[in-house]
C-alpha cells in the first residue's frame, strides 16, 4: 500500500508543478488563472449545478428541481456563466415546444477528480458534528463520478 505524501511533500509537488509551467512564484491576484477558477467555483449555485450535470445531461426543468431552491433567473445566469467558461454545453433540439439540454464538456468532466479530492479534504477537516453529513455528500459525489 502506497504511503500518502506528507503536507510538505504535497507543497513541494505543487511548487514543482508551478515551476515546470514557467512561473517563478505564486501570485494570486485578479489576473491569476487560479483566482479566476476559484471565483467561478465559489459562486453559490455553480457546484450544485455541476454536481447535478455529473450525473448526466439535464433539461432546465430537471436542474430547477435538483438544484433547489435556486430561482429560474439564478439558474439561467449560472448556466450562461458555466457555458461561457466552457464547462457545460447547451444543446437546443428543433422541436415544438423548444427543448434545451445541458451537459458537461470535456473540461467540465475534468473537474471530477478535483472535486472528489476537495470533498475528501472537506471530510477530513469537518467537525465530528458535521462528519455524518459530509460522508453522505462524499458518497453521493463518488457515486456520481462512477
Amino acid at each position: 500500500m502506497e504511503q500518502e505524501p506528507s503536507g510538505e511533500e504535497k507543497k513541494m509537488s505543487i511548487l514543482s508543478q508551478i515551476t515546470n509551467l514557467g512561473y517563478e512564484r505564486i501570485v494570486v491576484d485578479e489576473d491569476c488563472v487560479l483566482h479566476e477558477a476559484l471565483m467561478l467555483l465559489a459562486d453559490k449555485w455553480t457546484l450544485p449545478v455541476l454536481l447535478s450535470l455529473m450525473q448526466g445531461p439535464k433539461r432546465t426543468s430537471n436542474l430547477l428541481r435538483e438544484v433547489n431552491p435556486v430561482s429560474p433567473k439564478m439558474l439561467v445566469q449560472t448556466l450562461k456563466k458555466l457555458e461561457e467558461a466552457e464547462l457545460i454545453q447547451r444543446k437546443v433540439y428543433p422541436v415544438v415546444p423548444p427543448m434545451v439540454e445541458y451537459s458537461l464538456t470535456e473540461t467540465g468532466l475534468g473537474l471530477n477528480q478535483a472535486l472528489s479530492e476537495f470533498f475528501e479534504w472537506s471530510i477530513k477537516r469537518a467537525s465530528k458534528k458535521k462528519k455524518t453529513a459530509a460522508v453522505a455528500s462524499s458518497a453521493k459525489v463518488d457515486q456520481i463520478a462512477k
